[in-house]
């Protein structure tokens, strides 16, 4: 099962009795960029990848408002969650009032490194990687991110620029235009190539990202 840490929880129901999907969490809060958001989540989903997206940090709990005004609405409050067990992986999204918003949250942080410890996948991309180092997660090892934020990063970590990067099960990119590979990425670390390989040619994805 998938997380996604963001102001927004989407469950597929359906394919939480599927074997060998995975669950996904997403956590998001105000001021998210939304086509990592939207990109991601289509891209997961059509793997039948349950996705749950869970709001933090909003100043209308009702929706989270993104960078360009969208209004998201979310599936449940992050803090209401209280199995972390069933998921495989959590995505932290991108954005720079977005990423402070997370990084600075020590219920993320808690989260983000608990998952770690327990040997689960640890993702975010553009300037949400600022919340893999606030967790202290996998110091000294491979990372990326927007560049905005390189300077954040690059003394505590192997800084590359590659556009995704995964390293002891952290996985990170760089923006809005890596948001695909890098779902893709997730797809593949969770289900396998196969399966990527199917979902990328029912997308028609160029053969080079």
């Amino acid at each position: 099962m998938f997380m996604w840490v963001v102001a927004e929880l989407i469950n597929n129901i359906e394919n939480q009795l599927d074997l060998g999907y995975g669950r996904a969490s997403m956590p998001i809060p105000d001021s998210m960029i939304i086509p990592d958001k939207k990109i991601k989540l289509s891209v997961l989903r059509r793997a039948q990848i349950d996705v749950t997206v869970a709001g933090i940090t909003l100043q209308n709990e009702n929706y989270a408002k993104c960078n360009r005004g969208v209004k998201i609405v979310p599936d449940q409050s992050l803090s209401n969650i209280s199995n972390f067990d069933i998921y495989d992986v959590i995505v932290i999204p991108g954005g720079l009032n977005a990423a402070k918003a997370i990084s600075s949250n020590p219920e993320v942080q808690k989260l983000l490194a608990s998952m770690h410890q327990a040997g689960k996948f640890v993702a975010a991309i553009c300037a949400g990687t600022l919340a893999i180092k606030s967790a202290n997660i996998n110091k000294g090892g491979k990372i990326t991110s927007h560049p905005i934020v390189k300077a954040d990063l690059e003394n505590e970590y192997s800084y590359q620029e590659d556009r995704v990067v995964v390293d002891n099960k952290v996985v990170t990119s760089r923006g809005p235009g890596t948001a695909l590979l890098f779902a893709l990425t997730i797809v593949e670390l969770l289900l396998g190539e196969e399966k990527r390989n199917e979902v990328s040619n029912h997308m028609i994805v160029a053969s080079i990202l």
